[in-house]
């Protein structure tokens, strides 16, 4: 049996549009196989959530569910936390460490940015793929686990792999079901059902979007799509005046109508950083309680965290 409906972790409501319905058909009619699934859309478009509904759905859904970002660590480390490792296999390591693979058992293992995997690790995920045994680093045993591989990207693996980047036998091995996530701006029936979702996800039941506020949203681009969107309507509902979010409290708006206004990039990784200490001071610094409320995995925080502490550094080493 499944441990979830037909929804993205329980939140049935917010695929209104007839392309985001299609796209979790799919996923009902793959969960309940061990096909391996390859999920591609632009960033922020929700590729992470559809994996997790996919595991959610699926027969190993009371199993662990596990994931990487190949882009953002190392290629050695990549290689570490994919395969594990034996106490001594290289300086450093004092201990035995169980690589995700294994965790994983009998799981599901969801492989982010697989875009950016090394070749030579590459190689070796195909392996895996086709069920041959591995070796932690610097192990003597074999390890076979079961696990049910999703990956995702926001590149054109099929360009990579004109340009060599990419291995054409992992990409049909990784792709025997290909879901594509389209983009919000191609379904805007979704946003005013998001927007109001997000409201909800951070407590503001007493909090509205004024319609024209509403129509406003619906008429973005959103290059961010729905990670852009959840970090907009957090941050209106915050700097909002009245119990309405109004269209002068959206700061996309504002940026749309002013041409010396600073990079929607820039600015959405500073409110993203906000939300996310906001988030840990709501949760008295507790990482699992605060990712929950962002909506992310553990890890992802752990890794944002990181990042920001290396930024920090930087910045006081500028200043000295």
């Amino acid at each position: 049996m499944s441990c979830s409906p037909g929804s993205i972790l329980g939140l049935p409501a917010v695929i209104p549009s007839a392309a985001m319905r299609r796209v979790m058909e799919m996923v009902k009619r793959v969960a309940q196989t061990d096909a391996s699934v390859l999920v591609t859309g632009e960033s922020g478009v929700g590729k992470e959530l559809v994996a997790r509904a996919l595991h959610e759905q699926s027969l190993r859904c009371n199993s662990p569910w596990v994931d990487l970002n190949c882009g953002a660590l190392p290629e050695h480390l990549v290689e570490s936390e994919l395969f594990g490792f034996e106490k001594g296999a290289f300086s450093g390591a004092t201990q035995t460490k169980q690589g995700l693979l294994e965790l994983a058992h009998p799981g599901t293992l969801f492989l982010d940015e697989i875009g950016d995997l090394d070749s030579r690790l590459q190689v070796k995920l195909l392996r895996v793929l086709d069920g041959a045994p591995y070796y932690r680093l610097g192990g003597l045993k074999k390890i076979s686990p079961n696990v049910r591989i999703v990956a995702a990207t926001n590149r054109d693996l099929e360009k990579g792999i004109a340009g060599g980047k990419f291995r054409s036998d992992l990409f049909h091995r990784l792709s025997q079901v290909h879901i594509a996530v389209p983009p919000l701006r191609e379904r805007p029936e979704d946003i005013p059902v998001l927007a109001e979702f997000f409201l909800r996800e951070q407590n503001q039941n007493n909090v509205g979007i004024a319609p024209a506020a509403l129509e406003e949203l619906r008429n973005l681009p959103w290059p961010g799509n729905v990670r852009e969107l959840r970090n907009v309507v957090i941050r209106a509902s915050i700097m909002r005046s009245g119990n309405e979010i109004q269209v002068e409290d959206l700061p996309l708006g504002k940026q749309k109508t002013s041409p010396q206004s600073a990079p929607v990039a820039a600015s959405l990784e500073e409110m993203e950083r906000q939300m996310i200490f906001r988030a840990l001071d709501q949760t008295s610094g507790h990482h699992e309680r605060a990712a929950k409320v962002l909506g992310i995995s553990r890890r992802t925080l752990t890794r944002k965290l990181k990042k920001y502490e290396a930024a920090n550094a930087l910045e006081a080493v500028a200043a000295g």
